[in-house]
């Protein structure tokens, strides 16, 4: 263990803790309520959240700091009345709902809606893949929380050094051709709302934090740089023990390094695949290639001619993150975006679209 911090105090400790209220639906309301009157057959479905979490860190060495954490989502499911099979999800991050375009969130649900008027059954097997930030935030979300030192350096984790034996890591490996940093910052200002606290506080020791550590500044971490592995979390303690660099795991996450390319325009340059709008059920195969599966869930699409032509049968993926940064042989625009499997853990990415030319479907799923 590390001894305490200390020292650090805020002027607003005292301060109560914030609150939000039901105004700050007042304009998502409005919307929503256009949006019903305007419906084409479709039901929607959905949620709207908004939290204001005040986090107090004191401490016996006479730490005292504090933090208001906002933290708002929208979700929305459109189901076809007359056919309930079809369906379609689209979400979004705010901080404070005054960002939000809640029209344009519904126009891209009842375009996906629309997509589906065509059915298209497809088997199992691996197909070029677009991967809209969503569904990319699900996949790198899952590959941050694995990279903890210790498992590295104790050789049981995807980030153990070649041989999975003990006393390495891959750090300074690259992990794929392209120039793609994927970092964490709490003072980041574009995309717009996702800044966190830029101090460490947590109830409980891990892998990748200590109780110890509490006070401890968090400051921007390229966790890959320019395509390379560049951090892996590690305590105080466990920094001086194993040679690494205090670290804390991530409270955002965005990735850089794409070019200017929508998923639209991912979608217009490919001649046949698949637009796998987002992921469900994911889980940890193998923690030491970082093998996940997992569902497709509400659209997968069938692109042909640079067109979506219809919507296809669910699948059952087995894909490792760290295999698909490899393989990966486009990367558009980062915007900011929010994950469907990991939201309510984990909410404020920017994540770019990606195309896969070999993404494994491994079987079909008869899930709906």
């Amino acid at each position: 263990m590390a001894p305490l911090l200390g020292g650090d105090s805020d002027d607003d400790f005292g301060a109560p803790a914030a609150a939000t209220e039901i105004a700050v639906f007042a304009r998502l309301t409005h919307e929503l309520a256009a949006a019903v009157q305007a419906g084409r057959g479709e039901l929607l479905y959905g949620f709207a959240d908004h939290r204001l979490e005040t986090t107090w860190l004191a401490s016996s060495t006479g730490l005292r700091r504090r933090w208001v954490q906002p933290t708002g989502t929208v979700e929305l499911n459109g189901k076809i009345a007359d056919d309930l099979s079809r369906s379609a999800w689209a979400g979004a991050y705010t901080a404070d709902f005054t960002d939000l375009d809640f029209p344009a969130l519904v126009a891209e649900l009842r375009r996906r809606l629309g997509w589906s008027q065509r059915q298209v059954q497809l088997p199992a097997g691996r197909y070029e893949t677009i991967l809209p930030p969503s569904a990319v935030a699900d996949l790198l979300l899952y590959m941050v929380w694995s990279m903890d030192g210790r498992p590295a350096h104790e050789g049981r984790s995807a980030f153990a050094a070649p041989g999975n034996g003990p006393g390495g890591t891959r750090l300074g490996e690259r992990l794929t051709k392209l120039p793609l940093t994927l970092l964490s910052d709490p003072r980041i200002q574009q995309p717009p709302g996702l800044q966190t606290a830029p101090f460490l506080a947590t109830t409980a020791s891990a892998d990748s934090v200590s109780v110890f550590d509490n006070g401890a500044p968090v400051n921007r971490v390229d966790w890959l740089r320019e395509g390379v592995l560049n951090a892996l979390t590690y305590p105080r303690a466990a920094a001086q023990e194993l040679g690494g660099s205090y670290t804390p795991p991530a409270e955002n996450l965005i990735l850089t390094g794409g070019d200017a390319a929508s998923t639209d325009e991912l979608v217009a340059r490919t001649d046949r695949g698949l637009l796998l709008t987002c992921l469900w059920y994911i889980r940890e195969v193998d923690p030491v290639s970082l093998l996940l599966t997992g569902l497709t869930r509400d659209g997968v699409y069938l692109v042909e001619g640079g067109e979506v032509v219809g919507q296809v049968n669910n699948f059952r993926f087995n894909e490792s993150p760290i295999d698909l940064l490899r393989r990966v042989t486009e990367v558009g625009a980062t915007e900011r975006t929010l994950c469907r499997e990991w939201k309510d853990w984990f909410a404020r990415t920017a994540m770019a679209p990606m195309r896969i030319p070999d993404f494994n479907m491994s079987s079909v799923s008869q899930a709906s």
